[in-house]
């Protein structure tokens, strides 16, 4: 049979679209408030994040903007006729296997990744990949409904540090850099990870996306513009640091600070906007009146087509297949010893913890955590303490944000990494005085020693998914920086001298086997 696609033979509804757009979207936004039901843990944390991170506080706005580019679309779209399609379940069957993982790894970004997979895939099951591919942009615009883009931090703190101490050498100001400490006559500054700039470039790469898309029809144009609204921020913001340090130059720390707050936090994203757009304003080239698509371009498949009530089941059942696996290997875990107490080390005798500028990791969930200082004949001493999980799982994770050696909102403040010790990753923190402070990180999993945060969840994934050991352990390894001492030399000594990392771990474990 020969199928004859034409805009006129199908029945209309009020607004000029064919009846079949009620049944489809409305089983659409069924599925979709489903899936957020089913998965409603992943959709609390984005919103958590979405709401408390200044880094993210933009993809509140993703949602209507997808909803206004539909909008947009809707002339052309009632040419069009919905017709569920079953490949489209690949795309669930994806988003679906990557929460999987992120779920079982611990990892949130694939969680988040997801579960917006299986809401754009549900969209291409039900509605037809010739509307897919017609809503192409707006579906693929979702994407920036996932926070990503945090791990530049570290890499723009470095970028604005340099910037500033050679703005600040420009104009005279005697200043001396540690890290990410600025030091002048009258203060210092912390180049903190929320001032590095990143907030603003992650919230550019979804407006300068939006805009290269609306604005332009010529790729080498659109990929311009992106280019500028990446790069502006970065150099907006070096700026905006040098001005807040120069103004405690000129006047003080407090004035300088309190008003870098304020243009911070409401003026500046507007002003980097409006100063991309500036850039950009001379070269758009779409015409706002030009339609969105053709939608000849776009006839219905003439194969792999389902019933709506079947393809919304087999969605959701995709999704519930995922969810039923994660399930089943959540409850694995280790038996741990009922006390855990700090080991003996050779050589080196216990004392009191520091009361001045006292340091304990965070690891909040831990099902046991210790610590202890050691001292040796020589007067060195070294922190150690020692986490130990029976399992990982979402909350209750080795590795993840605000985890680790420095507390969020804390007064500890990471100043810069040092050379790995013994394939440990060292740290160097400060807390106000200034007294500064070296730790040495190690991570048991299963049977894997290591310092890396993505070989930990390598590892959790393979035990969570082929079991094993479900056991994590964080070792941690951490001495106060003193005159005339060599803080490096004191740890390396200690840690010699603990025997093998991987030995202690799975002693203190309860795992010798």
């Amino acid at each position: 049979m020969t199928m004859v696609w034409s805009k006129t033979a199908f029945a209309r509804t009020r607004g000029g679209f064919d009846a079949r757009w009620q049944g489809h979207g409305a089983m659409l936004g069924a599925v979709w408030l489903a899936l957020l039901a089913l998965f409603h843990r992943t959709v609390g944390d984005m919103a958590y994040i979405y709401w408390n991170s200044t880094t993210f506080g933009h993809c509140l706005f993703i949602l209507p903007v997808v909803g206004w580019l539909v909008w947009q679309r809707r002339t052309e779209l009632a040419q069009l006729v919905p017709t569920s399609w079953w490949p489209g379940l690949a795309l669930v069957a994806a988003g679906g296997f990557t929460w999987l993982m992120g779920s079982a790894a611990g990892v949130s970004l694939f969680r988040h990744l997801g579960l917006v997979l299986m809401l754009q895939g549900s969209v291409v099951t039900l509605l037809g990949p010739h509307i897919s591919r017609a809503l192409l942009f707006p579906i693929a615009y979702m994407l920036f409904l996932v926070p990503f883009g945090d791990g530049m931090e570290p890499a723009l703190q470095v970028v604005t540090v340099k910037m500033v101490m050679s703005l600040l050498h420009a104009v005279g100001v005697p200043a001396g850099v540690d890290g990410v400490l600025i030091t002048i006559p009258n203060g210092y500054f912390e180049v903190a990870e929320a001032c590095s700039g990143a907030k603003f470039v992650i919230a550019m790469m979804a407006f300068g996306t939006l805009v290269a898309n609306v604005c332009y029809v010529s790729r080498r144009r659109r990929a311009v513009f992106l280019i500028a609204a990446l790069i502006v921020p970065v150099f907006a913001n070096g700026l905006r640091a040098f001005g807040t340090i120069y103004a405690a130059h000129l006047t003080s720390v407090a004035a300088a600070t309190g008003f870098d707050h304020i243009v911070y936090g409401w003026l500046f994203f507007a002003l980097v906007m409006a100063a991309v757009l500036a850039i950009g304003w001379r070269w758009f080239d779409r015409d706002p009146d030009a339609r969105w698509f053709d939608p000849a371009d776009f006839p219905p498949p003439a194969r792999f087509r389902l019933d709506l009530a079947t393809a919304s089941g087999l969605v959701l059942g995709v999704a519930v297949l995922f969810v039923a696996w994660s399930s089943a290997i959540a409850h694995r875990h280790d038996t741990l010893p009922a006390h855990v107490t700090m080991p003996d080390v050779p050589g080196w005798h216990r004392v009191a913890m520091p009361q001045q500028a006292p340091w304990v990791p965070n690891y909040p969930n831990a099902d046991h955590f210790v610590i202890g200082r050691y001292q040796d004949a020589s007067g060195a001493r070294v922190e150690l303490a020692v986490a130990l999980y029976d399992s990982q799982r979402d909350g209750k994770e080795v590795v993840g944000f605000g985890i680790g050696p420095i507390r969020e909102n804390g007064k500890w403040v990471r100043v810069e990494d040092e050379p790995d010790l013994d394939g440990g990753s060292v740290m160097r923190m400060t807390w106000p005085g200034p007294v500064y402070r070296q730790v040495a990180t190690w991570f048991r999993v299963g049977n894997v020693l290591t310092s890396d945060p993505r070989t930990v969840k390598l590892a959790t994934l393979k035990a969570k998914l082929l079991g094993g050991r479900q056991r994590a352990v964080a070792i941690l390894v951490s001495a106060q920086e003193e005159k005339g001492r060599n803080t490096r030399a004191d740890m390396a000594r200690f840690v010699k001298v603990l025997g093998p990392l991987d030995r202690l771990a799975d002693r203190m474990a309860g795992a010798n086997d």
